[in-house]
């Protein structure tokens, strides 16, 4: 079984909408890493020194390779990422080897046979 890695730039406040909607497109779990800064095209908005923008999750899904366009599309669509900037992005990478999920390759095995 081959995985890829998603991982998800998101608004702090987006996080629990954007996990939903990846278990419902097959996600099998996630771990979540809190209070990431970033910075896009225009600088961040600071007053007297403090950063005005909102804090960011980076959120890392490893999910098996037929489902994760899905995913990462839902994940877009629940994350809001393309209505307007500075809401987030995901990006996946191939995933060469993983350990510690075969405990899950029974269920993402049945997921996958069921959708294709």
């Amino acid at each position: 079984m081959r995985f890829k890695l998603i991982i998800a730039f998101v608004c702090d406040d987006e996080t629990n909408a954007v996990m939903k909607a990846a278990r419902d497109a097959g996600a099998t779990g996630s771990t979540i890493i809190s209070n990431a800064r970033g910075e896009g095209i225009k600088p961040a908005k600071t007053f007297f020194g403090l950063s005005l923008e909102s804090q960011r999750d980076v959120v890392l899904f490893l999910v098996e390779e037929h489902l994760s366009r899905h995913i990462l599309e839902e994940i877009a669509r629940a994350g809001k990422f393309d209505d307007q900037p500075g809401t987030g992005i995901a990006v996946q990478i191939d995933v060469e080897d993983a350990v510690g999920v075969s405990h899950q390759i029974k269920e993402l095995t049945k997921q996958i046979e069921e959708k294709l």
